[in-house]
Order: structure tokens, then sequence, then C-alpha cells
């Protein structure tokens, strides 16, 4: 267990008593596709890691409609921000996609642990000082930029993680649930799909999206300011 809190980013830079403390305080949940771990209101005393398929961070409007806020996938943290909050809840429902694991762990005796190690403190606030830039981004992205672009970006920042050994891009969630993490209708996000088709840009086969001209996909995605990554050609 401890090889896989070493692995996160929040728990890189503690020494093994510590780890040891954290695996304590620890429990671990199994989730099958679609099962909720908390809803939104809920008391927030732990916080979590993804050891295992994904986790959607999500809103539901009052019509019903859902807003998927955040995918959080094996290796990253969620709701760790909220233990320095007074008597906090969950502002977001969080719920698996595909079978999942998630280990948690208990906020107060975390914070213990916080004021025993001043990295782990710089870790914490790094932490959310880059969700918070991606907020301020993502904003940015949903009021400036066009649907179009926002497909393409987010298509772009996939590919550049895997271009150096594949062409393909596996999408891994649905295809409503990644729509509307872009902010787009599911069917305007097939219709860019399509779009992207006609013009040579990629082949799509089910949930796995070629590349095929990565240099066209590009320009589309630099519409957007690359809202995807910050690879280039």
């Amino acid at each position: 267990m401890s090889f896989l809190l070493k692995k996160s980013f929040l728990f890189s830079r503690l020494d093994e008593a510590q780890l040891r403390r954290v695996e304590e305080m620890s429990r671990t949940h199994t989730l099958a596709d679609g099962q909720l771990l908390f809803q939104a209101g809920y008391p927030a005393s732990r916080f979590y890691l993804v050891t295992r398929g994904r986790v959607k961070l999500y809103r539901l409007a009052l019509n019903g409609n859902e807003k998927v806020i955040e995918l959080i996938s094996p290796g990253h943290t969620f709701a760790e921000a909220l233990m320095f909050n007074e008597a906090p809840n969950y502002p977001v429902n969080a719920a698996a996609i595909g079978d999942t694991e998630v280990m948690s762990f208990d906020n107060e005796a975390f914070l213990g642990l916080l004021r025993e190690s001043v990295d782990t403190c710089f870790r914490v606030m790094g932490d959310m000082s880059r969700r918070l830039r991606q907020l301020i981004k993502e904003i940015d992205d949903l009021t400036l930029q066009s649907a179009t672009g926002r497909v393409a970006g987010y298509l772009w920042g996939c590919w550049g993680e895997v271009r150096e050994t594949s062409n393909q891009v596996r999408l891994n969630v649905p295809k409503g649930v990644l729509a509307s993490r872009l902010s787009v209708k599911p069917e305007t996000f097939s219709r860019i799909l399509h779009n992207f088709t006609e013009q040579g840009l990629i082949r799509v086969e089910g949930g796995t999206i070629e590349v095929l001209d990565a240099d066209g996909l590009y320009r589309h995605a630099e519409s957007a300011g690359i809202c995807g990554g910050s690879v280039s050609p």
C-alpha cells in the first residue's frame, strides 16, 4: 500500500513512519460503475485517492441536468482542501466510472500529520494552487472559446500524453460524461467528432480516437489556447 501512496503527489514526500500512519488512517472502498461515493451536502470528514478506475465529481441542476466538474484518474487525490474548513460539507457529488477503487483518509488525523511536516503542508498548498489555475483556465475556455476549440484542445492534450508511442487516444469515459466535462451537449460533441472525421483529422472507433492529422488538430486546439494540454507540434 505504501507504494501506491508514494506515487501520489500529496504523499510522495512522506517518510516510512509517516506513510504507516497514513495507512492506519485509511480505508479502502470498492465501487461499481455509477455507484455514489458521497453526495453534495454530506459532512466532509475524509478525503480520497483513486487507485483504480475513475471518479467523476459533478453537480445537478434544478432540471436534473448533470454538470461534470472534474474527472479523477488513478494516482490523484480529491476533496483534501476541505479539511481546512470548519465543519465542511462536500460541494459536489462523487460517483464511480466503471469498476473503481478508492482509498479514503481521515481529515483530523491527517491534519495532525501536517502539523509535523512542513514539506507535506507545501505539497497540499501546491496541489490547491494547481487546481485553482485549472479552474481559472477552464473559466477562460468556457467564456472565451468555442465548443469546437474545447473539444480539439482536449483531444490534443490527450494525444500529447501518448504521442511518443501511439497515435491513438483512449477516452476511457462515456462520451456523454466527457461532453459534460467540456460543457457541450452530447449531440454537439458527436457532431464535432463527425466534423473532425470528415476533415480527415481523426478516425473514431468506439471509445478510441486515432489522430490522423496532428497539425490540423493543433490548429483547432490553438484557437482554444490548447485547453487540453501544453504540447506543440
